[in-house]
C-alpha cells in the first residue's frame, strides 16, 4: 500500500464546459499569435530503463503511484505558451510540470521561465494529465510562485490532488514539500472551456496507460491562421484532436498547426500500424507540425521523409535530433 503524508489542501473549484448544440458551433474568440518556448519534451533519459520499470511495477495496467520509478531516469515534459491577444497584450500559460525536481529546476532556469513564473507572469500552471513526466515535478514550479492557479482535468485521481497539496508518495518517488496555496480549478471533459480571446481547453475523457484517465489540449484561434492545437501527450490522438475542432470549434475545418507531443513512438521504432497513422496525416492539411515528446524520433523522421511542415529546433540541451522542436527551441504560429 501506497504511504501518503499530507500538509494542506487549496482552494478548488469544478467547471462545467460551455453549452452546445449539435450542429452548432462554439466562437471562444481570437488572438494574433501565440509562441511557444520547450522547457523540456523529454520524458525519461532511457527507454529501456523506463520500459524495464513499467514491467517490474506490473505492466501497463498498474498504476503510477506503485511503481518504484528510477529516479535517475525522470525528465519530463514542459512548454511555456505565450498568447498574443488582438490588442497586442501578452498572456502565458505553463503546460505541465515535468517529472524530476531537480531537472525541471535546471530547465526552468535555463530558459528563463523560472523567472517569469516567479515574477506573476504566468497566470496559470495547465496540466495536461497527470503521467508522471508531466505531474511529478510539480515542486520545482511550486516553489517559485506557490500560488499559481492550476487546471486540471477533473478525472484527476485523489493521489495527484493530494500531491498538489502537499504530500509524499514514497513508493513512486514522488513528492511536494511545497503546499500549493492558489486556486485549482478542476475542467470537466467532453466540452469547450473558454480561458481566454482566443484560447480554449478541451478535456477528452479515455482510459490510459498507467492507470490514468483523460488528457485536455488546448486550442488557439489565430485571427489570420485558424486553430492550433496544443498537447501534453496526445493520448487521444491527433484524430480526435481534429475530429472534435471540425464538430465543435468555429474555424474548426481549418486546422492549422499542431505542438507537443502525438504519442505515435514513444518508446521507439514505428509499428507499420503507427507508421499508416503517420502517413495519413497527410489528409489533414496542417500548415506546421511542431511536434516533440512522445511523438518518438522515427514519427518525425517519416514525417519528414514525406514531406511535412515539421518546424525544426536545434537538438541541444539534451534533445536527441535537431528534427524537431526541442529543449530550449521557440516556435510561433501567427
Amino acid at each position: 500500500m501506497t504511504h501518503i503524508s499530507e500538509r494542506r489542501t487549496a482552494t478548488t473549484r469544478t467547471v462545467t464546459p460551455a453549452p452546445w448544440t449539435p450542429g452548432e458551433t462554439i466562437d471562444f474568440g481570437a488572438c494574433r499569435s501565440i509562441a511557444v518556448t520547450c522547457v523540456s519534451e523529454i520524458g525519461w533519459a532511457d527507454n529501456r530503463d523506463m520500459l524495464q520499470d513499467i514491467s517490474a511495477g506490473g505492466g501497463v495496467t498498474a498504476s503510477q503511484w506503485r511503481i518504484p520509478w528510477r529516479e535517475a531516469n525522470a525528465r519530463g515534459s514542459c512548454s511555456l505558451l505565450e498568447v498574443e491577444g488582438l490588442d497586442g497584450a501578452r498572456r502565458r500559460l505553463l503546460i505541465d510540470a515535468g517529472w524530476s525536481r531537480d531537472y525541471m529546476r535546471e530547465r526552468l532556469a535555463a530558459t528563463g521561465v523560472a523567472e517569469r513564473v516567479a515574477a506573476g507572469e504566468v497566470e496559470a500552471l495547465f496540466l495536461t494529465h497527470e503521467h508522471i513526466d508531466h505531474l511529478f515535478g510539480l515542486q520545482a514550479v511550486l516553489e517559485l510562485k506557490p500560488d499559481i492557479t492550476i487546471y486540471i482535468p477533473s478525472t484527476f485521481h485523489a493521489e495527484a490532488e493530494r500531491l498538489i497539496a502537499g504530500a509524499d508518495f514514497p513508493e513512486a518517488h514522488a513528492a511536494n514539500a511545497v503546499p500549493h496555496t492558489g486556486e485549482v480549478v478542476r475542467l470537466e471533459p467532453g466540452g469547450v472551456h473558454p480561458l481566454m480571446p482566443g484560447l480554449a481547453a478541451v478535456g477528452f475523457d479515455l482510459p490510459i496507460m498507467l492507470g490514468i484517465a483523460g488528457e485536455q489540449s488546448l486550442y488557439a484561434n489565430l485571427e489570420r491562421e485558424g486553430l492550433v492545437a496544443l498537447t501534453g501527450c496526445g493520448h487521444h490522438g491527433f484524430e480526435r484532436i481534429a475530429a472534435f475542432a471540425a464538430e465543435r470549434l468555429a474555424r474548426g475545418d481549418k486546422l492549422h498547426g499542431l505542438y507537443g507531443g502525438l504519442h505515435l513512438a514513444p518508446f521507439g521504432a514505428l509499428t507499420s500500424e503507427q507508421a499508416d497513422r503517420v502517413r495519413d496525416m497527410g489528409r489533414y492539411g496542417f500548415k506546421r507540425i511542431a511536434c516533440n515528446h512522445c511523438t518518438g524520433l522515427a514519427a518525425v523522421e517519416l514525417m519528414v521523409e514525406l514531406g511535412y511542415p515539421v518546424a525544426r529546433g536545434t537538438g541541444r540541451d539534451g534533445s536527441i535530433s535537431d528534427l524537431y522542436v526541442g529543449n530550449g527551441d521557440s516556435v510561433t504560429f501567427g
